[in-house]
């Protein structure tokens, strides 16, 4: 009684194919996959931006120890 068995799974897929049609199932494959498309290539992205902003602050951080100064004055941005 505990797990479902292979013959439980075959019947909810036939039921969900009956409600849903086979039309509709592929396009939310479909969808599916081009949202999970978006969120990976927003990530690389994302991470490429945050590289970049990481290279400008360390460059300004090496300008201020070359001038000798004991505090570094950065500017925050808001992210979009």
């Amino acid at each position: 009684m505990g797990a479902l068995s292979i013959w439980h799974w075959l019947i909810v897929l036939l039921v969900v194919v009956l409600v849903f049609g086979t039309k509709k199932l592929k396009n939310l494959g479909s969808d599916l996959g081009g949202a999970v498309k978006g969120f990976k290539d927003g990530m690389k992205d994302g991470a490429a931006s945050e590289a970049s902003s990481d290279a400008s602050v360390a460059g300004q951080v090496t300008q201020a120890k070359a001038e000798g100064k004991d505090t570094i004055d950065v500017q925050a941005k808001e992210k979009s």
